[in-house]
């Protein structure tokens, strides 16, 4: 411990005080996610509930560490009972995404078995602690017969490099759920700009970035220099931080949008449909009909599931007749008819009394990034460079 640490418990100084502080915040965001889930039973909220948990209990030995535990209590056994989760984290972390991004998922008995590898090892842990405990003058000593000449040498760098890897797969699934659910959207709603849910990836970033700050911090302290508890106190902080940050984020975050968004119903591949025979084209025709003269575009929060209803089809129906019909997804397909409207009404002169982001607006857009980064990409110019091209 630094030496101008005083020796009594709790020492509430400039290294304890802050982890205690964001750690006992990240507590309180976890029971109240706790308690939506008992009342509205939302898989996200539990899973979610359980990385706060693991990421407190995981800033534990580094928190009660500054208030100076060690130094006064030299002979203590936490470190026996404080074990490591890395290997339920991992699995955690995967399946809140899935949670989050596909409404339908629930869990099953099989996927249980990813925390097998966490079972074992916690099961070699309290054999160990049972061991050593039987062992003569274990009171007097912090670390066992079996920590000293078998977890350290042996089993430490097994389980490091087992959770490592394992760590490193489910982040790897998790952003391609991400990124496939990125392509999904743009099937099935017609804004998609509130719906892209980016804190999801910047979750899985900041915690891609402290879990690789980690492996670096450890082959530092192992390999060039040990390092100090002072030096290793930066990575606890930000930890604590990115607690908070997924507490709040997960708590405020409204998923309602997605309760009729369900890519599994959303065939990715062709069908009979793709044969474009007179009934296909009837029902390409009907699309055009409605969106012509109905002008569904308008409506900001279209959906393909409304679109589904007014014309008696699936959704996968719908989505492959303007795929395979049009050559678009649905999302480019209504915005497609949205510019269109745009530009009518600056051919009309509406620039003259309103804003083109409040024209924008009148035709469906609900944002002004997304309506100037679909502009450009369909017309080549920005909405200003179109407006002068017209004088």
């Amino acid at each position: 411990m630094h030496p101008f640490l005083l020796q009594s418990f709790p020492d509430f100084n400039s290294f304890s005080t802050p982890l205690l502080i964001l750690g006992l915040q990240g507590l309180l965001l976890a029971i109240l996610l706790y308690r939506r889930y008992l009342k509205k039973r939302l898989l996200p909220d539990i899973l979610l509930t359980c990385i706060l948990l693991i990421l407190c209990y995981h800033r534990t030995t580094y928190t009660i560490g500054f208030m100076n535990w060690y130094d006064v209590y030299r002979n203590t056994k936490i470190n026996y009972y404080l074990v490591s989760m890395d290997m339920l984290m991992a699995p955690l972390i995967y399946f809140y995404v899935r949670s989050v991004l596909n409404p339908v998922f629930t869990l099953k008995r099989k996927h249980f078995w990813h925390a097998l590898p966490w079972i074992v090892f916690f099961l070699l842990k309290m054999m160990i602690l049972i061991y050593d405990s039987q062992q003569p003058g274990f009171d007097d000593i912090q670390n066992g017969y079996l920590v000293v000449n078998f977890q350290w040498p042996y089993m430490s760098p097994v389980v490091s490099v087992f959770s490592t890897a394992q760590m490193l797969l489910y982040l790897a699934f998790s952003f391609q759920l991400f990124y496939q659910y990125k392509n999904d959207i743009k099937q099935f709603f017609s804004n998609t700009t509130k719906k892209e849910l980016n804190w999801i990836q910047t979750f899985l970033f900041i915690y891609s970035f402290i879990f690789l700050y980690g492996i670096v911090q450890d082959y530092v302290d192992s390999n060039i220099f040990e390092m100090s508890w002072t030096q290793k106190w930066w990575i606890q902080f930000f930890s604590a931080l990115a607690l908070l940050y997924f507490g709040v984020k997960g708590y405020f975050t409204d998923f309602g949008f997605l309760k009729d968004f369900e890519v599994s119903k959303i065939d990715r591949g062709r069908s009979e449909l793709a044969s474009k025979d007179k009934a296909f084209e009837d029902k390409k025709g009907a699309i055009n009909s409605l969106f012509q003269n109905e002008k569904l575009f308008l409506d900001p929060e279209l959906n393909l599931a409304q679109l589904s209803e007014r014309m008696s089809l699936n959704r996968m129906e719908v989505s492959e007749l303007i795929n395979l019909g049009f050559g678009m997804n649905f999302n480019d397909f209504v915005n497609s008819y949205r510019i269109e409207q745009f530009k009518e009404r600056l051919k009309k002169g509406d620039h003259t009394r309103m804003s083109l982001v409040g024209i924008a607006f009148d035709c469906g857009f609900n944002s002004k990034a997304t309506f100037n980064r679909v502009f450009k990409k369909e017309v080549r110019l920005t909405p200003s460079e179109y407006l002068q091209s017209l004088t």
